[in-house]
């Protein structure tokens, strides 16, 4: 089966953010690619609340329980208490867990699964023991995947922006690419599944399928917004689920 489809609603959620005015809805775009096909929606609420803002999150809560059942919501964000507070309270079927400062930018790196062991397998525990699906973000290693398995984790998400990255480099887009693949094979073979996320496009999900074709899921947001503003929402998940497989 090819990768399911998130969509990531902070860059919406960004442009509403820009003027105190109620759109574009981000509840109202998530709709509208759910209707499309998308297969779930994903935020990343931050403390700062510069993109998702707290208050998003039952309004797409109920918008999956209301109207999309079969639908997925992932929540991604630093395991702090506050964020595992948002995550008990909204009740995604997945957490994704990354190692972002709150001053970053955006995700740009994955955790060192030796080194932060000992603050993911508690805070791993504690999510599997409420009844969330676990994943972790995690960088292009595949030394690092018992350890990550080890936490207790379900799934990794392997942070494709370097691959990303090199899209007008075809020679070092195909070595990040099997730098990936490598990453994930290892992981499989500890046991986990394996998610993807970050500067994926139309034009490079087809070659990560192809290497990587039990990919569970990718997650996408601003190259899938940039598609929209031309493509629009409908016509954009629709492409991008082509990209995958569908």
């Amino acid at each position: 089966m090819p990768a399911k489809l998130s969509v990531n609603l902070n860059a919406i959620a960004m442009l509403r953010n820009r003027r105190d005015l109620p759109w574009p809805s981000v509840t109202g775009i998530g709709r509208l690619a759910l209707a499309a096909g998308a297969h779930g929606l994903t935020v990343h609420p931050r403390p700062d609340e510069r993109h998702t803002r707290h208050s998003d999150l039952p309004e797409i809560r109920a918008l999956i329980d209301d109207e999309f059942p079969q639908a997925e919501f992932n929540i991604e964000g630093y395991p702090s208490e506050d964020f595992l507070a948002l995550v008990e309270k909204h009740q995604p079927e997945q957490v994704t867990l990354v190692p972002d400062d709150p001053a970053q930018a955006t995700s740009d790196h994955g955790w060192n699964f030796v080194a932060d062991a000992a603050l993911l397998t508690p805070i791993v525990r504690r999510l599997k023991k409420g009844g969330f699906r676990v994943s972790l973000f995690s960088d292009a290693d595949p030394a690092g995947m018992t350890a990550a398995r080890d936490t207790g984790a379900d799934r990794i998400e392997l942070y494709t922006g370097p691959y990303g990255s090199y899209h007008s480099d075809p020679a070092k887009a195909a070595k990040e690419l099997e730098r990936l693949g490598k990453t994930a094979d290892a992981a499989f073979a500890a046991g986990l599944q394996v998610n993807a996320g970050h500067d994926l496009t139309v034009g490079n999900l087809p070659a990560l399928a192809k290497r990587i074709p039990a990919l569970a899921e990718v997650s996408i947001g601003h190259g899938l917004t940039a598609d929209a503003l031309e493509y629009g929402m409908a016509g954009t998940v629709g492409r991008f689920l082509r990209a995958c497989g569908w």
